[in-house]
């Protein structure tokens, strides 16, 4: 993987990432495919609007199907026809987030299904088998997504853990590139013979910094992951709760920590104006399923602010949903008709909406890094920040 910055504006930047499966024009926005599939959408689609890169996620993956099924299956790339390249998430926010299932030790977490609540143990060797088994292009550590609110003595302990994790992550992806330390036996296949795994190398490995809302913690997490050397740096442990403005102090304080020649990942951030803000400090990669889950809620993003496509003023308004938007949506149907689908809570309303949402914001993205390539940056913000 190469990164370069091609254009500055102020902190902001435009940038290029190269991977074997292709480029990655930065600030990029990864849309969500969890289970292996953008939720409505199908690869092509994706491509057509412009996504270039997307996620995965580790934990869901490896309940079900299961991360060795996907493996004799082809990898994940060929499971879910996608040839572009994948992030696969490490699991570890999902751990958090069904925190109630959940037990963290020093070596690892064990976990509750939340499928049919069998027990399951991940650790930093697990993380990495199981994404390397996925083919991902760019994996993550697993770490520990310190809650909000946190004291300072629990943020520093959870960070310990991070920082541990991260090592022994560093530790068995480099073990990884051997094909000799994949695991034994491959699930049987349909007739009884055994399958054969397709082991393709992580190629690149992000650590992810935490810390909470504490500075010296997040200081002290970014120099203990530059010092173990990572192909990307993500922060994580934001947008748990915590107050806006706390988020963006973080923001804003991390970002000018990373080294400026690796990719910068702001993780699970898609609510636009907190985009904007990231971009300002000097963020790359984002994620979120923001546009594809309101979508599937009836809420969609337009050039003049989002709408809800249920409110009775759409009835019987034929216009397109947004007169400057050239998705396929906005191209073929009226407001009037995507309202009447999403109360009839048809198929094809999940479709249309989370066509445009997407399209939506692939567009944003694009039309950020022309404002920041053409060194108008500030003004695209000032404009989207009053719209938002």
């Amino acid at each position: 993987m190469k990164f370069n910055t091609i254009k500055t504006d102020g902190n902001a930047r435009a940038g290029l990432i190269e991977t074997d499966r292709g480029k990655i024009h930065t600030p990029a926005f990864m849309p969500v495919g969890t289970l292996g599939t953008v939720k409505a959408m199908s690869p092509d689609e994706l491509k057509e609007m412009g996504a270039e890169i997307i996620l995965c996620n580790t934990y869901h993956l490896y309940l079900r199907p299961g991360h060795e099924v996907i493996s004799v299956l082809g990898g994940i790339h060929k499971f879910m026809n996608w040839d572009r390249p994948i992030l696969s998430d490490s699991g570890g926010f999902q751990v958090f987030s069904l925190s109630a299932l959940r037990k963290i030790e020093e070596n690892g977490v064990y976990f509750k299904s939340h499928l049919d609540g069998s027990m399951h143990f991940i650790g930093p060797k697990e993380a990495m088998e199981i994404q390397s088994l996925l083919g991902s292009d760019i994996a993550m550590v697993l770490d520990d997504c310190t809650p909000f609110p946190s004291t300072y003595e629990y943020a520093s302990e959870s960070l310990e853990r991070t920082i541990k994790w991260a090592k022994e992550c560093k530790e068995y992806h480099e073990k990884m590139k051997d094909v000799g330390q994949i695991p034994p036996n491959p699930p049987l296949l349909k007739g009884g013979e055994r399958g054969l795994y397709n082991h393709e190398s992580v190629r690149q490995l992000f650590g992810i910094i935490q810390g909470s809302l504490f500075e010296d913690l997040r200081k002290k997490s970014a120099e203990e992951l530059q010092n173990i050397g990572f192909d990307g740096y993500a922060v994580g442990g934001l947008s748990v709760g915590e107050p806006k403005e706390e988020m963006h102090r973080m923001i804003y304080f991390t970002a000018p920590l990373l080294p400026a020649e690796k990719p910068r990942y702001l993780m699970g951030i898609g609510e636009l104006k907190d985009v904007l803000a990231a971009v300002e400090a000097g963020f790359d990669m984002f994620d979120c399923v923001m546009p594809t889950r309101n979508a599937r809620n009836g809420t969609l993003f337009t050039s003049s602010g989002k709408i809800s496509i249920k409110r009775e003023e759409f009835k019987a308004d034929r216009g397109p949903l947004d007169p400057v938007c050239n998705c396929y949506t906005c191209r073929n149907y009226s407001r009037g008709y995507l309202r009447h689908i999403f109360l009839s809570k048809e198929i094809l309303s999940m479709r249309l909406n989370t066509i445009h949402n997407l399209f939506f914001y692939l567009n944003f993205f694009r039309n950020m890094r022309k404002s920041i390539s053409e060194g108008k940056f500030t003004e695209f913000k000032t404009k989207w920040e009053a719209i938002l």
